[in-house]
């Protein structure tokens, strides 16, 4: 699992991207709220751990951004303000879990690791979108009600679209979620599962792919 660690004390971030490795866990270091934004937008993320107090703004203001816009993962706020109105403005705002500094990392790994038990059981078991049926239990795919047989790989990648409705996915972007690997540009191969998908799932109701490709930038499905 990803996790973003947003917190300029460089030692302390690095302590607890190190911390956070050795626990199995894949873990990006930034420093500031615009590298934050950036990091998001690039790539997924399965959960937050956020500075409050950062170089060029609050950590709160970029919570409240990401709760706008549909990012529903865990977040932990740390804080050397650990006053309790600081908390619950920070719960408010979206805040999965608060600890003042200074920490225990021990505690803060159990509750990232509780946090993300919970939402792992919470996740969708099931998508309809545009006529397309998808039960993640059965692994079972339907189109206008008729069955349709997926690879183990398309049926990843359908589920990625279909979890993410309107929204544009670069090739990075799916190429982590689906290879679990950088993007190499010099590679068609996203391009060519996309095609193969296509040519399983029905057009939609103008005679074009239902996955449409937005030129220079990745794909979306409307």
């Amino acid at each position: 699992m990803k996790i973003l660690v947003v917190e300029d004390e460089r030692k302390l971030g690095q302590f607890i991207q190190k911390g956070l490795q050795e626990a199995a866990y894949t873990a990006t270091l930034v420093g500031t709220c615009a590298a934050a934004e950036d990091a998001l937008a690039e790539s997924h993320y399965d959960a937050i751990v956020l500075d409050i107090g950062l170089p060029d703004g609050s950590g709160l203001d970029v919570l409240r951004r990401w709760r706008q816009s549909g990012f529903s993962e865990p977040v932990v706020i740390l804080s050397a303000r650990g006053q309790v109105d600081d908390r619950i403005t920070g719960l408010n705002l979206g805040a999965d879990d608060y600890l003042p500094k200074p920490f225990s990392f021990d505690e803060l790994l159990a509750r990232l690791r509780s946090l993300l038990r919970r939402e792992s059981k919470q996740k969708r078991t099931r998508y309809e979108h545009a006529g397309i049926g998808m039960d993640l239990l059965s692994r079972k795919v339907t189109a206008a009600g008729q069955p349709v047989d997926l690879t183990g790989r398309e049926f990843a990648l359908l589920e990625l679209f279909l979890a993410n409705p309107g929204r544009v996915l670069t090739r990075t972007q799916i190429a982590e979620r689906i290879w679990e690997t950088s993007f190499d540009s010099e590679t068609n191969l996203i391009d060519v599962y996309v095609k193969k998908l296509r040519t399983k799932l029905p057009n939609g109701t103008d005679g074009t792919p239902l996955i449409r490709t937005v030129r220079g930038t990745g794909y979306v499905l409307p």
